[in-house]
């Protein structure tokens, strides 16, 4: 008796990723070097000098790392509890952090000892950040407040109190040294000027503020917050410009490539999306093992560090010009095609004795409940969840090829006709399916026709896949016209050419002439 033959799946080509220049930009990273901290990563700082060394906060320390050392050349113990923000001053001699404690401490970068303490806040501050004169520091805090204090004579110059909730993230400007922007859980971004008692803009992110950044030129500024990146024009009055969702889970910290050209937002997604700033489209994306918590990139796009909340450091590093060729004068070994091949070949001596193994075949479900006859089971199975079309495509043509295509739609209740229609509006378009879904489509009419009417549910769906057609069938005459135009241009653009036709010239015989 022979063997059942499984149903053959039709494989169909497909289209490569499209390779652009982003692509090959940010993909020209080596493996991630992967670094454990004590605790959640808050923050990440490049020192603005040479050679660019970066502090990573994380629990009640601040780590500052070298541009390739996997371990800490300095660190930073004096907090009594949870640190943020370690930001790194524009000379990056010093360096700036807040405390869970309520305390915002100086470092030198060259010591251990906190140069200053500046205490007025009344809980946890989440921002410090050194404005451009490089003599004064911005703080924001939990207790709704943002201050500006003084470093040389220790002391707060300015406090705002106009945030109804946590202030978690602020900027300051580089190009004005009275400018700043805050943002905070009250869905409201909030910018400053140190001449002034009260806010001169105020913007609604809508969601939970979790990060500011300033464009280089600073007419822009971007939010994040929620699954939301926005885009705001400052010289407009803080008016909206985009408007961003890619991300699945909330946005928590934003940042800019070396030239400005590109935007990057870290999430609690485990991704990192790449916006074109010209366009505002995603040209790239970074994967990573959990949850992001900070962003950071060297100057030069030379490294991308990341923070996530299971106290791992991701450290990538952009690959040399020899790195990228590899190493000359030894070329890589290939394996040897005699390898793959031993012992395919091989005959059995006359004395020798020989095993057989039957190979067991392994049918899946569909086949078989096709084995045994049940042609509608093994329609249900092929239209299962998370199943490719290409199987259902392949299990409906079998069942034609067989004769039993309509007796495996017919007979169906409400819910599984709603689920084969819907199949059917997914799929019947596509110039791999059509010419076996139209088959499929053609019966369901006719089977079904007498009880048109009766659910709303499937006389719906039956509505959208006859628009759905209709369109396709626009589509096509379109694209017959259009084709009917390409081949008049073509015809025309050719050179004409003249056919001898003897026939035509009967007065001279010796001459032939033209058709």
């Amino acid at each position: 008796m022979a063997s059942f033959k499984p149903t053959k799946i039709q494989i169909y080509p497909q289209l490569g990723a499209k390779v652009t220049q982003d692509t090959l930009y940010w993909k020209n990273y080596k493996a991630p070097v992967q670094v454990k901290e004590f605790g959640a990563i808050t923050n990440i700082d490049f020192s603005p000098l040479a050679p660019h060394n970066y502090a990573v906060t994380a629990s009640t320390r601040i780590h500052i790392y070298g541009p390739f050392s996997q371990e800490p050349v300095k660190t930073f113990t004096r907090f009594k509890d949870t640190a943020y923000s370690g930001r790194f001053r524009s000379d990056g001699q010093l360096l700036v952090a807040g405390c869970e404690d309520s305390v915002v401490r100086l470092f030198d970068v060259s010591g251990k000892v906190a140069l200053r303490m500046f205490k007025g806040h009344t809980k946890a501050v989440h921002v410090a950040d050194f404005t451009s004169d490089c003599y004064h520091i911005l703080t924001c805090s939990d207790d709704y407040t943002c201050c500006l204090w003084d470093i040389p004579n220790s002391t707060e110059l300015t406090k705002y109190k106009e945030h109804s909730d946590y202030i978690r993230c602020g900027a300051t400007s580089k190009l004005n040294k009275d400018l700043f922007v805050t943002g905070s859980y009250d869905h409201t971004l909030k910018m400053f000027d140190a001449r002034v008692q009260k806010s001169v803009m105020t913007m609604d992110h809508n969601h939970p503020v979790e990060s500011v950044l300033f464009y280089p030129s600073e007419g822009l500024l971007v939010s994040a917050g929620g699954r939301y990146v926005k885009v705001w024009d400052l010289l407009k009055r803080g008016q909206p410009l985009v408007s961003l969702k890619n991300h699945h889970k909330t946005v928590t910290c934003l940042c800019l490539s070396g030239n400005g050209q590109r935007l990057l937002s870290a999430s609690l997604d485990r991704h990192v999306k790449v916006y074109n700033t010209t366009n505002y489209k995603v040209v790239h994306s970074f994967d990573y093992t959990a949850s992001i918590l900070s962003l950071a990139l060297a100057p030069e796009d030379e490294s991308v560090v990341v923070g996530m909340t299971n106290g791992i450091l991701s450290i990538k590093h952009r690959k040399t010009s020899e790195e990228k060729q590899g190493p000359t004068g030894q070329p890589r070994r290939q394996p040897v095609f005699r390898v793959f091949v031993k012992g395919r070949n091989c005959v059995p001596k006359q004395d020798d004795f020989l095993v057989s193994k039957s190979a067991k075949s392994h049918l899946a479900k569909y086949d078989k409940q096709l084995k045994r006859f049940n042609v509608s089971k093994a329609l249900d199975t092929a239209l299962e969840k998370n199943r490719k079309p290409e199987i259902t495509v392949a299990v409906i043509k079998e069942l034609d090829r067989r004769g039993t295509l309509k007796n495996a739609l017919a007979g169906r209740d409400e819910q599984n006709l709603s689920q084969l229609v819907n199949f059917l509006i997914g799929n019947v378009v596509d110039p791999r399916f059509a010419p076996v879904l139209v088959t499929a489509t053609e019966m369901i009419l006719d089977i079904y026709k007498a009880v048109v009417g009766q659910s709303s549910v499937v006389d719906r769906q039956l509505v959208r896949l006859q628009e759905l057609v209709e369109r396709e069938i626009d589509y096509q005459q379109d694209l017959l016209e259009v084709l009917g135009m390409l081949d008049t241009l073509f015809a025309s653009t050719l050179p004409r050419k003249e056919v001898p036709c003897p026939g035509n010239n009967l007065g001279n015989k010796s001459e032939p002439g033209f058709c």
